[in-house]
């Protein structure tokens, strides 16, 4: 790896506190790869339109990720930035906007996410129309799927793809879609497709809401596929951010072992990024340490908290991982 300079420059600069932390990560990650592990990755808050696709996405075709845990918003914003990028907008002074400045995005139909405001129609709308076909589809033929499986048939099927606007292999969705890599999206009713689809169901365009998979059934099928694959090096728990999307499948394994009463492996090693201060009870998913004392890890397993930024610290360590 003589021509990967960001991993040269970890390697040299990264050797103590949340820095060492970093790179620590990112080699128990790959050692856990060399050993035939297999590692599932959870996205909180909106990392799709900080455009995490750009590295995540390579990840996934490398077969380094093996499963995903992600909020709904993430879900469907990476498709949103897939057809709509050249309709976004960055607010580099969103700090000093002004309540009328908020109000002017919003008569604009920019809905902002930090520095970033996403396109109402070329976005969301665009998609709500092809995604309620396939949902009224799968309501006449009475099928139910989780949500991810319906953005993957679009996605597949190439019917969105007139109105892609960057090159899909930026996009974690679409590379996760040609993998058929697994997702788990608890919570998903609280985004904005969760809404559109509810809406739909009550205006008479969907059968009826079991049309889409909860995330109870989410948690069932979680629960066999830990089964399967929790073989031989285990698998690893990558966590950004915190949240449902962390927090709903680290509890399969106490799930097992304590409800279920059957035997099972723990995550074999975990990581998290995170800002989030302990001391405030904003904690809700447990640092590594407590997560002992609720039956998700076992004291000798890797653990790293790395009290940082994602969008600055993920793009990093997954750079690591490829080599770049």
């Amino acid at each position: 790896m003589t021509d990967a300079p960001v991993r040269r420059f970890l390697e040299h600069h990264y050797r103590h506190y949340n820095a060492a932390s970093v790179l620590d990560a990112a080699r128990c990650w790959e050692k856990h790869l060399a050993e035939g592990g297999k590692v599932m990755v959870t996205l909180a808050g909106a990392m799709s339109t900080a455009e995490l696709g750009l590295s995540l996405a390579e990840l996934i075709r490398r077969d380094m990720v093996h499963i995903i845990s992600c909020t709904g918003a993430n879900l469907e914003e990476d498709v949103f930035n897939l057809v709509a990028h050249d309709h976004y907008a960055r607010i580099a002074d969103w700090r000093d906007l002004s309540k009328a400045d908020e109000a002017a995005l919003a008569e604009r139909g920019m809905n902002r996410v930090t520095d970033t405001c996403i396109p109402e129609e070329e976005a969301m709308r665009r998609l709500e129309g092809a995604v309620v076909r396939v949902w009224r589809e799968a309501g006449e033929r009475g099928e139910r799927r989780f949500p991810y499986e319906y953005f993957y048939e679009l996605l597949r099927s190439g019917a969105l793809e007139e109105h892609y606007q960057i090159d899909p292999k930026d996009s974690w969705l679409h590379a996760a879609a040609l993998k058929g890599l697994p997702i788990v999206t608890p919570g998903w009713e609280d985004s904005t497709m969760g809404n559109i689809f509810v809406a739909n169901v009550r205006r008479g365009n969907v059968a009826n809401l079991d049309v889409v998979k909860t995330g109870l059934h989410a948690m069932d099928f979680l629960i066999d596929w830990y089964r399967e694959q929790s073989g031989g090096a285990g698998i690893g728990f990558f966590q950004i951010g915190g949240g449902i999307a962390g927090d709903f499948p680290i509890c399969v394994v106490p799930l097992i072992h304590q409800d279920m009463q059957e035997d099972v492996p723990t995550w074999a090693w975990f990581t998290q990024i995170s800002d989030a201060t302990t001391s405030y009870g904003g904690y809700s998913g447990a640092i590594p340490n407590e997560k002992i004392t609720w039956g998700k890890l076992l004291p000798d397993a890797p653990s790293f908290m790395i009290e940082s930024d994602a969008t600055i610290v993920a793009p990093l360590i997954f750079a690591y991982l490829l080599g770049w």
